[in-house]
């Protein structure tokens, strides 16, 4: 069930970016609608309040971006996240803000392994601060990525309950590697920029894997040791990757992509 925008604003120079929202919760929607519509340019062209809905607007519509809650019916699971993967093959171009009341990294993992270009997840309590939530949705419109600070504290103080940091077990050049990954550099773009053959990358990636404890899993829900990888690199390191618009986010940059080169 969707409501319809009411067209575009009155502002002939600006070229707003479109916007399809996705909340089952009535206030919720609405606030997000009332926040949004205080902005020029940024126009919510729809608002619905479950997953069919909700793709049936993107499909007639191409938004720019999608703004949804990461729960909705039919089954108030993973909505969000099964939006966003499915876009990625259906409408890449679109962007994605996933809202949460979970700060758990693992939905963030599911969310980033289809690709973390164009996507961001924000817990909802930052909705109350419209600055960061339109960085976001402007981040994701231009192809960048948004992670709520409030993950990356997750993983920080995960790692700093053990004893030494997984990284101290790679050598100088496997952080080297391991950067590049995190820069969403393909194998072949590794190889060039570090001046190394590709089977030398593949060595180094297999060590760094096996060293970090990342090899594949044979669980269907698993996720890429690659974003892994990075996610952890990005938790210890405290670099993230590309720049943020609004203070205290964390953006990064295609890192789940091994086949996109720099």
């Amino acid at each position: 069930m969707c409501r319809r925008g009411g067209g575009h604003p009155p502002y002939a120079w600006t070229v707003a970016i479109r916007v399809v929202l996705g909340e089952d919760n009535y206030l919720v929607r609405e606030g997000l609608r009332q926040i949004l519509a205080a902005v020029p340019d940024i126009e919510v062209e729809a608002e619905c309040g479950d997953l069919d809905s909700l793709l049936a607007e993107v499909e007639a519509r191409t938004p720019d971006v999608v703004l949804t809650d990461i729960r909705m019916p039919p089954t108030q699971t993973d909505e969000g996240i099964r939006v966003a993967a499915r876009l990625r093959s259906t409408h890449p171009d679109v962007g994605i803000v996933v809202l949460s009341q979970y700060a758990d990294p693992v939905y963030v993992l599911a969310l980033l392994e289809s690709g973390s270009d164009g996507r961001a997840y924000l817990l909802k309590e930052r909705v109350h601060d419209r600055a960061e939530l339109v960085a976001a949705i402007r981040a994701v419109d231009e192809g960048r990525s948004v992670i709520d600070p409030k993950i990356v504290e997750v993983l920080v103080a995960a790692k700093a309950r053990g004893d030494r940091s997984p990284l101290a077990e790679l050598t100088a050049r496997e952080l080297e590697v391991l950067g590049a990954i995190a820069e969403g550099r393909s194998n072949a773009a590794i190889s060039d920029a570090l001046v190394l053959t590709k089977r030398a990358v593949e060595k180094h990636i297999n060590s760094i894997f096996l060293k970090l404890n990342l090899s594949h899993s044979q669980q269907a829900n698993d996720v890429s040791p690659r974003v892994k990888a990075t996610l952890l690199f990005l938790a210890e390191t405290g670099e993230p990757v590309g720049g943020a618009d609004t203070p205290g986010q964390t953006q990064v940059s295609a890192i789940a992509r091994p086949d996109r080169h720099s």
